[in-house]
């Protein structure tokens, strides 16, 4: 892991990544609410329940897990997967970690999976159409496409669960959960090394 290629960007700053994170999340937040507003779209019922937050956590255990997995068996979605988290984790602290899991988590399923599912007609067509929409926002430059091919499956994975439970609270959890322990995992792995 010490080989890395850099970025084909400069590094980034702390400030940097938490501003571009913050604009991001308002302009993912901005569209969502345009959209429900121009579109008269409903957005999916968000449900706090102990059943929502049990089945987000279980889908977070299983993303993180499967990400594991295809990091150690792909290499070029390993390197890609690098470089990404180089450039948006690494100048980060570890409380910022919490900001990665809560901003993105929640403006990106309130736009992918809380408007554009019910939006685009709440079936297979519409999970398909969000989740490439969705890898593509995570695409950083053209040879992190093994990235985007990683995000469009978790895309995937967060559709069929906003679509089989109809609540939004399980993808958020998921998503929130999984960028959150993911960014810890990561960051660890780089102090051990």
């Amino acid at each position: 892991m010490t080989n890395l290629k850099q970025p084909e960007v400069e590094p980034l700053t702390r400030t940097q990544v938490l501003v571009a994170m913050a604009v991001t999340s308002a302009i993912l937040l901005a569209i969502a609410k345009g959209w429900q507003q121009l579109g008269s779209v409903r957005l999916l019922p968000l449900e706090v329940s102990p059943t929502a937050l049990g089945l987000g956590l279980g889908l977070a255990a299983l993303i993180i897990a499967s990400s594991s997995t295809i990091y150690r068996l792909w290499p070029a979605y390993r390197r890609s997967a690098d470089v990404y988290l180089e450039l948006v984790l690494r100048p980060l602290l570890w409380p910022d970690v919490i900001w990665l899991g809560l901003l993105p988590g929640l403006s990106e399923e309130l736009l992918f999976r809380g408007v554009m599912l019910p939006a685009l007609g709440l079936d297979v067509l519409a999970i398909a159409l969000s989740s490439l929409l969705f890898g593509v926002l995570h695409l950083s430059g053209l040879q992190q496409w093994p990235y985007v091919v990683w995000a469009t499956l978790v895309g995937t994975v967060l559709g069929f669960s906003a679509l089989l439970t109809g609540n939004l609270v399980v993808p958020v959890v998921a998503h929130i959960v999984t960028n959150c322990a993911s960014g810890c995992l990561w960051k660890w792995s780089q102090r051990q090394a």
